[in-house]
This record gives C-alpha cells, structure tokens and sequence, in this order.
C-alpha cells in the first residue's frame, strides 16, 4: 500500500467521521494535512455529488477511491509502470488521523419504526447484553480454538438425528449461557423485525397449518424443498443483515458472529456429502440457535419478494415454511406447471440458495395434494391412514390399556398421545373430538 492510498485513507476516516456537507469536508482535509489543500473545495463538492445522501453508508475504503479519482492520482496504469500510482503526484504527509467513529446514517423511516436498541459501539452491546467485553469478544468466535475436534471450551453441542426421508441433521446447540445471549438477540432485535408475509415457518401467529390452508382445494400444487437451509447461509449475509439494520459494522459484525458457528470437524458425519461437510466447517448458522429460524426469514426476505411476484405474475399462492416452497394455482398456474420449477430454481439461484430438485413434487387435483403433512384437496386434513392409526391405537388402549400400545417404550406415553391429537385438533377440529373421547376413557 503506498503513501497515496494511505493518505486517501486517513482523509476518508477522516471524513466519515465529520457532517456531510461541502465546508465541514473542507474542514476535514485541512485537520488530516495541516495546511489548505487546493483541489480540497472542488473535489468535496464533487465528492458530495458522486454518493448524495448516502455519504455515510459508504466505507473507508470505497471513499478512499473515489477521493484517488477525484484528485485525480487513480490514473490507470501502463505496462512500465511499476505501481499503479507511480506517474502521479502524491499527497502531502498526514499530520493528524482521525480516532473518532464514523458517524452513523440517519435511520430510515422503516428502520426507526422498529423501535431497535441504540448500541453504537462495542461497549454499548456488552452493556445491553449484560457481558464483559471480553466475554462479548469470546462467545463471538474472536479467538478461534481449533477446530478438528469437539473441545471442552467450544460453544455448541452437537447431535446427529435421522431424517424422515434418509440421512442425518445435524443439531448444534448452543450452551447455557450463549443459548441466554442469543434469546436476548432474538427478543430484543429480531422479533421486532417482520419477516415476509409469505414466511409461515417460526414466525407468532403462523404454522404449518395455515401455510398448508393457503393452498388449499387448487388445481396444482407444487412443493419444492431448499437444499442445506439452515447451513447454505454463511456469515456473510448475517452481517450484512445486522448492518442493514442500523449497527455500526463492529458491532454487526459481533452480532453476526454470535449468531453463527463452525462446526469442528471431529463432530462432521464423514459419510455426508462433500457440499454437506464444506457447509458445516464454514461459518454458518447452526440448527438448533434460538437466532436462526429469525435470521433464516430475514435473509430469505428477497427470495419470498421474488417468488411471490412470480407466483402472482401466473394468478397462483405462494408461501414457505423454513425450507419448504409450495405454489398453488387453477387453470393458468397449472398451465405453467410443468416448466414453473425451472424458474424459480433460477431464482433461488441467483438469491444464494439451491433446490433440491430430487424433491420438487407436481401434484393435480386428481391425486393426493400433500403440504407439511397436511392433505389439502378440498380444506386441510389428516391424512387418511395417519388417522385410522392414530384412532386404533386408543381404541386398543381403551380396551387393553395403554401398556399394551407403548411399542417403542415412550417416557410419556401419556404426553405423546395428548401431543398428537392437539396437531389433529389443530388441522380438522371436528375429527379430533372423536379422538379426545376415546383418549378420556382410557384408564391410565
């Protein structure tokens, strides 16, 4: 880096750190070189021009190019020349830098209607999060431990659970005492953030019922799943979220490292794919924190944009629950049904997700319409067989009582059967009243 680009530098931090208008721009470059500057007053004005009302939202280092451009000493260079600079004049010495913040952009109107705590600096989160700084340091990942093993001073434990359809999940769950950080981030900033309306999974007021009722009695149906939900979403994109939020950078970036993990490698399923594995060793957010389904939403925010538009452009419904997408639709949407998949894949794609496409499903209204286990035909169902078993196992322990029907040695066989006729309860009320009779008559 040459004494150009380090002088630009300065200047930018400088800068940031001052009111956006041409004289306190001024003023700032008389502070950082000590003497008046004769391009200062032209390159300003024009400077203030290039990035408007955003002048704050840039960084130090786009600014420090854009000064380099409008002084002119950003000339492109020729093949003789050694370094990028070497033809040009160079900037006087830098007498003072700037120790001083940058100073934070007005929020927007959204933004300020969310009503989020102030935590302009490192302190003022450690503050708010009720942690030494140093704590604060530790559980965001500032000195990272090794990671080719599960060890003692890690953050998270892990466990491998069977899918339903094949394979393993992995659950990373965090300790006490950061579980208790990361709940105070959910509750205190993300829950004050609306995800999209289309997003039913994880979100107060909203299930997989009513995100099955949507699609409910359509022509076609189409149930399409994103790959590595929870892990495809990296570091990076948290962020930029906290960011986009208001928080200065430092502080968003120590939200975002709270929020994320790397699993270490001791604790990786050697038999997953080789994608699978690369996910988890990088910097991800972990199945099992109670930030990620909130942050999941919100970082899905323009994937639901886009493919709610889609979706609209073709008369059709759409909604997702986590990593299920589902559009529903009569004549024109089934139409477009056969190649509609292709599209959205596209979107999906370019948003930084991927679909699964060995579970993309296209299903008519002649066949069974199936969403997040409900049956949606004509209105939301149990599905017929998952009922007729439920019901015979408490008709067998009415009559031969429960012990009999407890097949896989239940801890609480008793909360097991409550639990599943509260989902029946919940899809088709109705149905489920036989089924509480029954369970009131058994003799426990």
């Amino acid at each position: 880096m040459n004494a150009n680009r380090l002088a630009a530098l300065a200047l930018a931090d400088t800068m940031l750190a001052s009111h956006a208008g041409a004289a306190a721009l001024v003023d700032a470059c008389l502070r950082v070189f000590d003497a008046p500057q004769p391009w200062a007053p032209a390159a300003c004005v024009a400077l203030l021009e290039r990035t408007g009302q955003h002048f704050h939202f840039f960084n130090r280092h786009e600014l420090a190019n854009i000064l380099l451009e409008l002084i002119g000493l950003q000339d492109e260079p020729t093949e003789d020349d050694d370094e990028p600079f070497s033809r040009a004049l160079t900037l006087p010495p830098v007498r003072r830098y700037c120790i001083d913040p940058p100073l934070r952009p007005p929020a927007e109107d959204w933004l300020a209607g969310l009503s989020l705590p102030d935590l302009p600096s490192l302190g003022a989160l450690s503050t708010w999060l009720n942690e030494p700084v140093g704590a604060v340091d530790w559980f965001a990942d500032r000195w990272r431990v090794p990671g080719e093993a599960v060890a003692p001073l890690q953050h998270y434990h892990y466990r491998w659970l069977p899918k339903k359809s094949g394979g393993l999940r992995l659950l990373e769950i965090p300790k006490q005492r950061l579980r208790r950080i990361q709940s105070k981030i959910l509750r205190g900033i993300l829950d004050r953030v609306p995800p999209h309306p289309a997003a039913h999974g994880f979100v107060r007021g909203r299930s997989c019922v009513s995100h099955a009722a949507l699609h409910a009695g359509r022509r076609a149906v189409i149930r399409m799943d994103l790959k590595d939900f929870f892990p495809g979403i990296r570091d990076a994109r948290i962020h930029a979220l906290f960011e986009k939020l208001g928080f200065p950078a430092a502080v968003a970036g120590a939200l975002s490292r709270i929020c994320v993990n790397r699993t270490p490698r001791g604790a990786i399923d050697p038999a997953l794919p080789f994608a699978a594995r690369q996910a988890l060793k990088f910097a991800h957010l972990p199945q099992g924190s109670p930030c990620s389904p909130a942050l999941a939403n919100l970082c899905a925010w323009r994937l639901d944009l886009r493919l709610d538009a889609l979706a609209r452009s073709l008369g059709a419904t759409y909604s997702r629950y986590a990593d299920d997408l589902v559009f529903s639709g009569d004549c024109t949407f089934k139409r477009a049904a056969d190649r509609f998949h292709v599209r959205v894949a596209a979107i999906a794609l370019e948003e930084g997700f991927t679909v699964n496409t060995r579970k993309t499903r296209l299903m008519r209204e002649g066949a069974r319409q199936q969403v997040t286990g409900v049956v949606i035909n004509r209105h939301p169902n149990i599905a017929r067989d998952d009922y007729d078993r439920l019901k015979a196992i408490l008709t067998n322990c009415v009559r031969h009582g429960p012990a009999s029907q407890n097949r896989e040695a239940r801890a609480d066989f008793r909360a097991w059967l409550a639990g599943r006729i509260s989902y029946v309860m919940m899809v088709n009320s109705k149905r489920a009243g036989k089924l509480q009779r029954l369970f009131d008559n058994i003799d426990w």
